[in-house]
């Protein structure tokens, strides 16, 4: 009876661990890893269309025009109407690594392509992050408000002039810049000029406010990302990410935002700052506002409309005397998380490749795998050279935890005779299991307790793997063409469960036999998961099992402990 509760009690454990991973998980600011919720499937088909008039709060409104598509060829201009009944153009611009459309609504981007990453449901396609559509609503606006002064401005629901010249990057050329000018509102003209860089996915971002009245105006800048919040097309519903705003300052570091928090008005975080960004995450992508340090800022969340949310900061521009203008530079990001180039641009960019509470595990192994792919120049063989590395480094911990399993295979025998003998006699049976291991010098958990030190590197690079956009679309050998997606043909996931069954198998089995069998239920059910991870994750997972069978395998050999394969009893 003893024996059945303490295996109830074991699966209870377990049970309880993995729950209590999933709900650290979503406390840290993630997604829950292994039972996340359900997606969003709320649309945002009427959007709003009246721009808001208090001062603090960012006016948001859509586009009636759909750009499903890209709207046409490089700098050709597709007519549509804005919801105040002004014609408004959209356009397409390209460098060497991006296609932007403009809007001429108000200046504002509403779509960004990506000709060096594909979608990857359709991989004839470039893969589009910003976009705006009757079922995807993603686009960076700017514009400026009245400050205490009070003024009508030049909003992003202002359309503006593209002032005439080249829409393509050409050869020899290493900028491109797009220039557009509003009409005067309020005695006052907003030139935003947009300067793309070859190589760049940092797009320089120039306001110039001119007044032209004849008394001084003070108006404030705001720059937003306004995001529907459904989950990325093609998210895998089995493990999850973090999809939504973020904020970083020099005080508080990263700071995620749930959209369900906006939702309930439950946001708490720095309001003001003088330094860092606003940004929308997602899987491998994001987007950002960023602003030189000095520049006071007020940050915002707010819920624009069903399903719709927007992050931003606004910054005054002070008093501008009439005649003169006054010129504000900050920089739009849109593009994959390269953990290198975000770290060029702004300090703390790099965190919207989100390692969790791990990330100081979590960097160091990233820039080791990085170099041993610039050593390798293969993504895959160098996940395996990497956990190689990880096992040398770990080799005399898991010497003792193999070491402490042969000893207890050792005396397996001696343990299940005394266990039948006493299978009456509970308290005495614990006792004289006790002085067998003390006599032959054995700890039932120093097997445990070294491997326990190794799993906190493990699942750090498990959020390496998980998080990084260089594995997208990167093959390995043969049929595996991409490390981000799963196994088209199950063979890793195969292998990884007959890895474990055998790693399973070589551990010493508990003298009990239905704790026997409880034993295999934990790696089995995990090795199910791995049907549905990328194939990076298994062919990482993989190589560990490998090495450490090969390392428990010479172990109990040195030990006089011959390999036994310890199959359950069913």
């Amino acid at each position: 009876m003893n024996d059945i509760r303490r295996t109830i009690l074991w699966v209870i454990f377990g049970f309880s661990m993995v729950l209590l991973w999933d709900k650290w998980q979503v406390y840290n600011g993630h997604k829950a890893t292994f039972f996340p919720g359900p997606a969003s499937t709320t649309v945002n088909a009427n959007p709003p269309s009246a721009p808001s008039s208090v001062p603090t709060v960012v006016p948001v409104a859509n586009s009636t025009a759909s750009s499903a598509q890209m709207p046409g060829p490089i700098g050709q201009l597709n007519s549509a109407v804005s919801a105040t009944g002004v014609a408004h153009e959209r356009f397409v611009v390209a460098t060497d690594v991006l296609k932007l459309t403009f809007d001429t609504e108000g200046a504002s981007l509403v779509q960004t392509a990506f000709i060096r990453h594909v979608d990857m449901s359709d991989k004839s396609k470039n893969f589009v992050l910003l976009d705006e559509n009757k079922d995807r609503t993603y686009v960076a606006q700017s514009g400026l408000i009245a400050g205490a002064a009070g003024g009508t401005f030049p909003t992003h629901k202002t359309v503006m002039t593209l002032v005439p010249g080249e829409h393509t990057l050409v050869e020899g050329s290493k900028e491109l810049v797009i220039r557009f000018e509003s009409p005067e509102l309020g005695g006052v003209k907003l030139v935003k000029t947009f300067t793309l860089t070859r190589g760049s996915y940092a797009v320089a971002v120039k306001h110039e406010v001119v007044n032209l009245g004849a008394v001084a105006v003070s108006p404030q800048l705001y720059l937003q990302l306004v995001r529907d919040g459904n989950k990325p097309l093609g998210e895998s519903s089995f493990y999850s990410t973090f999809t939504g705003p973020a904020i970083y300052t020099e005080a508080k570091k990263y700071q995620k935002v749930e959209f369900k928090d906006i939702e309930n008005n439950k946001v708490d975080v720095e309001k003001t700052a003088e330094n860092g960004y606003v940004a929308m995450v997602q899987h491998y992508f994001a987007s950002a506002w960023l602003l030189g340090d000095g520049i006071k800022r007020d940050l915002f969340f707010r819920k624009v409309d069903t399903n719709l949310y927007a992050v931003g900061m606004i910054t005054s521009l002070n008093d501008i005397a009439p005649g003169s203008s006054k010129t504000i530079a900050a920089t739009f990001f849109a593009g994959p998380q390269e953990e290198k180039v975000l770290e060029s641009l702004a300090n703390g960019l790099e965190l919207v490749k989100d390692y969790g509470w791990l990330t100081i595990l979590a960097k160091p192994l990233y820039w080791l795998l990085d170099k041993l792919q610039t050593l390798i120049g293969n993504w895959g063989w160098s996940i395996m050279a990497l956990v190689l590395l990880l096992k040398a480094a770990f080799y005399w911990l898991n010497a003792k935890a193999y070491a402490s399993m042969a000893k207890m295979k050792a005396i397996n025998p001696k343990i299940t005779e005394m266990r039948e003998r006493l299978k009456d006699s509970p308290q005495q049976m614990q006792q004289e299991m006790m002085r067998i291991y003390r006599e032959e010098k054995v700890n039932p958990m120093g097997g445990c307790f070294p491997i326990m030190i190794q799993i906190p590197v493990f699942i750090a690079l498990y959020w390496v793997l998980l998080s990084s956009v260089e594995m997208r679309n990167a093959p390995w050998v043969m049929w595996i063409h991409d490390l981000s997606s799963p196994d088209p043909f199950y063979i890793l996931p195969i292998v990884m469960t007959l890895t474990t069954v055998l790693q399973t198998a070589l551990n010493p089995a508990p003298p009990d036999p239905m704790q026997a069998k409880m034993m295999w239920f934990m790696p089995l059910a995990f090795s199910v998961m791995f049907f549905f991870f990328p194939a990076g994750l298994v062919l990482y997972w993989i190589t560990n099992n490998v090495l450490s069978i090969a390392q428990q395998w010479v172990i109990n050999t040195r030990m006089g402990v011959p390999p036994q394969f310890n199959l359950p009893k069913f």
